[in-house]
């Protein structure tokens, strides 16, 4: 008996290497271009922190107290209306930010919308120009993550490879932003993507890449905080940084609160919604007045934080208290930005405080104070990003210290898991989960639950009017070789189902009913259009029958269909091995 030769895979030969290469180079211009956008955004906002008096370097060489005085409520305040009437041009009515990149990539539905997401990123260009105490890292990922969809968008490429390039423009704008190539590569990897296939690793790992260079070369930046050579910590210190992680997770959980508590109390203000903005504007403004360094992004009061003695221990706690309050404010009423940025700056001046309590406390030089303000950050900075890994990355390449790094970790430890049980994985997954999205069981049900059943909806059943003779419907169900029929009236409303068994015994009792009406329907479940095909599986483990109804709620109880058995169990299959595919690198 001779044997058929295999039929080539058409994932596999020398078309599937071409088609990776191609995706690679993609994921490098993805990068080039998102690198170049990050970097123009970033001197932006420089530029207009100088010119509008947010910088402490130009409120320090001002000449005029008065009119820094006005200057500093009116410029967040009318910053504010500006980014109210552009958010009224979203169709959300609110901006785009990393939650909704995590949706897109999670649900497979990808295609970030590019009007949108300009408009985010001009929003939270005012937002931060004007002062607002929000992040610049949120946006400039948002920002590459839509670039990376419009790429794919305009070469009709596929859902897999639509993450992929949407996790190369997030990939470069981390490394762009940080000059931290491999914490934007497990960024996206651990954020966006939260799967390592290796089919996704090499476009975003060229695009972080490329975005490194262009950071280094174009980007004059500082570092983010400058550390000396350190001393080692002692042992004793590495269970202070242990507790630091646990306190850290505590600090978070209050820093995510607020923002989501505030958010929750500026929907109830009777305040037309472009307006919102400019009352948190106004009301930063007054209180900077007494606290300049919650004013922007506050990278100034991040490094003074890493310094020993530069803050007391009374000014770390107060600036700690309102950079929370702040931040909750501006993002709670409506400004676009991030809560990366504030979280770092929070997270350094609670380690900050942490270290100067220690040092007041045993007596002793601090030569490690650094150690408790980096511990401090990433303790706080991990569960409200879910990033924990890239934390760790972030201060390893910025410090290149191996000694920091293993500190870190001792916090880190700690804090996201007992942040992950107590609040959630980040902020950005409670965002979702507030929206409907629930991410804890993982993407698989994930995307079951954003598919609605009328995707598998069929007519291929029998209806039958509740006036006909069981005779007759006996007949058109033998005929249609289906063992159930659905009664529906003359509006079209669904008023139950019926068995072929129950109605072959009801015909051949001699004093049976005559109308299927009369005959006892089945207690079965009805779906609605948008019933998720989660729903639908959870449905079925209650139901034994070939299908179930759908029925419109809105078209006044319309029967649209049926939803038969095996159509759910065979699109869970094929979504389940499409993931599968996808996460080990063939899909």
């Amino acid at each position: 008996m001779r044997t058929l030769p295999a039929r080539p895979d058409s994932r596999c030969g020398p078309l599937a290497v071409v088609r990776f290469l191609g995706l690679v180079l993609l994921g490098a211009l993805v990068g080039a271009v998102a690198a170049l956008l990050a970097v123009a955004f970033v001197s932006v906002v420089l530029a207009l922190n100088d010119l509008l008096l947010i910088s402490p370097r130009s409120r320090m060489m001002f000449d005029h107290p008065g009119l820094l005085l006005v200057a500093t409520i009116a410029v967040p305040a009318l910053g504010g209306l500006v980014v109210g009437l552009l958010h009224r041009a979203i169709p959300e009515q609110r901006p785009h930010a990393p939650a909704d990149v995590i949706a897109a990539v999670q649900t497979r539905r990808g295609r970030l919308p590019a009007r949108a997401g300009g408009l985010s990123a001009l929003s939270a260009l005012v937002s931060l120009g004007a002062g607002a105490s929000v992040g610049q890292y949120g946006p400039l990922v948002h920002l590459g993550a839509s670039l990376g969809s419009l790429g794919a968008r305009m070469l009709r490429l596929g859902r897999s490879d639509d993450n992929i390039t949407i996790a190369c423009g997030v990939a470069a704008a981390i490394a762009t932003a940080f000059n931290a190539p491999l914490a934007g590569i497990v960024f996206a990897h651990e954020v966006v993507l939260r799967h390592y296939a290796l089919r996704a690793f090499a476009p975003v790992a060229a695009a972080a890449l490329v975005g490194y260079v262009i950071a280094t070369n174009v980007l004059d930046q500082g570092a983010l905080f400058h550390v000396a050579e350190t001393a080692v910590p002692r042992p004793w210190e590495f269970v202070a940084f242990l507790a630091i992680g646990g306190l850290g997770a505590l600090v978070a959980g209050a820093y995510m609160h607020t923002i989501l508590g505030i958010t929750r109390l500026a929907g109830t203000l009777p305040l037309a919604q472009p307006l919102r903005p400019a009352l948190g504007g106004a009301l930063l403004g007054l209180t900077a007045l007494w606290v300049p360094d919650i004013l922007g992004m506050g990278q100034e009061t991040l490094r003074f934080a890493t310094i020993a003695g530069a803050f007391g221990s009374a000014e770390l706690l107060l600036v700690l208290v309102l950079k929370i309050a702040a931040t909750g404010l501006c993002l709670g009423m409506g400004f676009s930005g991030g809560v990366f940025s504030p979280a770092l700056v929070i997270g350094t001046l609670f380690g900050a405080l942490c270290g100067s309590l220690v040092g007041q406390l045993n007596g002793a030089p601090q030569e490690t104070f650094v150690f408790y303000a980096v511990c401090g950050m990433v303790a706080v900075t991990s569960p409200v990003i879910g990033a924990p890994l890239t934390s760790l990355l972030i201060v390893f390449e910025l410090t290149g210290s191996y000694a920091l790094t293993t500190a870190a970790l001792a916090s880190v430890t700690l804090a996201s898991p007992i942040a992950a049980q107590l609040f959630g994985r980040s902020l950005f997954d409670i965002q979702l989960a507030g929206r409907g999205l629930d991410l804890s069981a993982g993407r698989g049900r994930a995307v079951l639950r954003s598919t609605p059943v009328a995707e598998h909806l069929t007519d291929d059943c029998v209806t039958l009017h509740p006036q006909t003779r069981v005779a007759e419907a006996v007949t058109a169900l033998c005929r249609a070789r289906h063992g159930e029929g659905y009664l529906v009236d003359e509006q079209g409303r669904y008023r139950g189902c019926v068995s072929l068994a129950d109605l072959e015994a009801a015909r051949e009792a001699a004093t049976g009913p005559t109308g299927v009406d009369e005959v006892a329907t089945l207690a079965r479940l009805v779906l609605q259009p948008d019933t998720s095909l989660w729903d639908a599986m959870a449905a079925l483990q209650d139901v034994t029958g070939e299908a179930l109804p759908v029925v419109d709620p809105a078209a006044d109880d319309a029967f649209r269909g049926v939803v038969f058995e095996s159509s759910i169990a065979r699109a869970y299959l094929a979504h389940s091995d499409e993931l599968r595919r996808e996460e080990h690198g063939t899909g």
